[in-house]
């Protein structure tokens, strides 16, 4: 018995096989799409003091100073802190003049890391 399809004119019709192929590419190419980006806001601050009040370090006058002092001296890296969850920053070059104060970030979270990764804008907010 011959279970292959065959068009009228007897030649091989493989059309049904590629739909399986087509349907799993396009499935996986939306699982794999760029993240959306989203805003969070928190408080720009350091990897090494990112739960904590600056004031008290002595490591500068205010949450900004001691934070690139952190980041400067001690090797830390600017982290965005909304009050539960500690974000760590992809590109490090921007976050100095935000450094201690309240920001709202546009980008795109590897939620596997916790990294906001690209970064749309940043604004500082009250």
């Amino acid at each position: 018995m011959d279970h292959e399809r065959r068009d009228v004119d007897g030649a091989f019709d493989d059309t049904w096989g590629m739909k399986p192929a087509i349907l799993l590419l396009a499935a996986l190419a939306l699982l794999t799409a760029a993240p959306r980006a989203v805003q969070y806001t928190g408080r720009i601050t350091d990897s090494m003091c990112a739960r904590a009040e600056h004031a008290s370090m002595g490591m500068g006058d205010t949450d900004g100073e001691c934070t690139i002092a952190c980041v400067r001296a001690h090797g830390a890296l600017y982290v965005l802190f909304d009050g539960k969850q500690v974000y760590s920053l992809g590109d490090q070059t921007m976050f100095e003049r935000f450094a201690g104060k309240k920001v709202a970030i546009t980008g795109s979270l590897d939620a596997k890391t916790m990294t906001i990764g690209k970064i749309d804008s940043i604004k500082v907010v009250k």
